[in-house]
């Protein structure tokens, strides 16, 4: 990989997160207002297929992404993910249907399955073995004060302007990020040129066998993601919170400190070390969230929610990174990102299916993504062996 002279958090680094924290605040800006949203277009029962839909492409363009993140360099596929949501921002206001509108939702997931590929891929060239986890810590504190700003600022413009202006607003935020990724430097030796040829992809090219472990784990731990991404926007309706995407930024903000945090304790003390609590948390989490009877009670939950998942994502990408080979770390992070799609999207469609607009329910669908935390916990200390790196 091409060496760029810069301090280990020096310029790049800063533009990589900057970029960062306007895309994921460019796509999480409208998630609160979506279930409304398809409701008022006649499919209220469709609402699982909100997010199921949209990590259904990110999951399948995770090989494509990560092919060419290998081949074509990083700054090309954060682009095209960019650019994506820049389109589909405009598009959203003219679907007047419900297939209309889950056909949209299928293209906005191709930039999810390329943006995060190659962040992912260039913040490893650039940050040396011995900081990654706290590098990756940093990035991801960046992706959450996206998501925590996103949400809030998405519902607060929905409700004093219209739904209308929060989607071109989602794609004013993505036009900047790909504005930012535009001034960085390029890490690939020698890049190709894109060809058709690049999208052939061999079953091999599919799958990194090295990353199994960190996929698996992170496989399971998401699908409460998926679930709080379905589910939460109506959950908090009920218990009489106007603002939905007040959840979402109490978790978001209650991740940042531990992001950092852990991915520094993951460096010393080890990947798995820190996995084994994270999992564990996210239980009790889960647990919480669905015990809740009060607005209060919810967004303590989300605190907590919010530091297991802090402490959970830095380390999984850490590992996964330290697992991979530098040749093929576009693959490495694909496969991990294709284990996240299919957690989280199983979580939305199948907490879709058992909610089924049945406000009863909504206890055991958090319970349920707890149930699936515990099996991350149980296969970290019973399946994967713990040692460092």
């Amino acid at each position: 990989m091409a060496e760029l002279k810069t301090r280990v958090y020096g310029l790049q680094f800063g533009l990589l997160c900057l970029s960062s924290f306007l895309f994921f605040a460019s796509f999480n800006m409208i998630i609160p207002e979506l279930p409304n949203y398809i409701t008022q277009l006649g499919g209220a029962e469709y609402k699982g297929l909100i997010i199921s839909l949209f990590t259904l492409t990110a999951g399948l363009s995770r090989p494509f992404s990560g092919q060419l993140a290998d081949k074509m360099g990083r700054i090309p596929v954060m682009l095209i993910g960019g650019t994506v949501c820049i389109l589909c921002g405009f598009l959203y206001p003219i679907t007047g249907t419900v297939a209309a509108f889950l056909l949209l939702r299928l293209v906005h997931g191709f930039s999810t399955g390329f943006t995060p590929t190659g962040t992912a891929a260039y913040v490893a060239d650039i940050i040396p073995t011995e900081r990654r986890g706290e590098a990756t810590g940093l990035l991801g504190l960046a992706g959450s004060l996206g998501m925590a700003a996103g949400p809030a600022m998405g519902a607060s413009i929905a409700n004093s302007f219209s739904l209308d202006t929060m989607f071109y607003s989602s794609s004013a935020a993505a036009f900047l990020s790909v504005a930012v990724v535009a001034r960085m430097h390029e890490t690939l030796d020698n890049p190709n040129r894109f060809r058709m040829g690049l999208l052939k992809i061999s079953r091999k090219e599919i799958f990194e066998p090295r990353v199994l472990n960190p996929s698996i784990v992170m496989m399971l731990t998401v699908v409460s993601f998926g679930i709080i991404l379905t589910i939460v926007p109506d959950f908090s309706e009920h218990l009489g919170i106007q603002n939905k995407g007040l959840f979402f930024t109490s978790f978001t903000l209650s991740s940042l400190a531990i992001r950092f945090l852990a991915g520094r304790a993951s460096d010393k003390y080890g990947r798995i070390r820190i996995l084994k609590i994270s999992s564990g948390l996210l239980v009790v989490a889960m647990g919480l969230i669905g015990l809740a009877d009060t607005a209060t009670e919810l967004l303590l939950a989300a605190a907590v929610f919010g530091v297991a998942v802090g402490m959970n994502s830095p380390t999984v990408f850490a590992w996964t990174i330290d697992l991979s080979h530098p040749e093929h770390r576009g693959r490495a992070m694909a496969t991990m990102y294709i284990a996240l799609e299919a957690g989280i999207g199983f979580g939305a469609l199948s907490s879709g299916w058992i909610y089924a607009n049945n406000p009863s329910r909504f206890s055991l669908v958090f319970w349920t993504g707890g149930a699936f935390a515990l099996l991350g916990f149980l296969y970290l200390n019973f399946v994967v062996k713990d040692r460092k790196r």
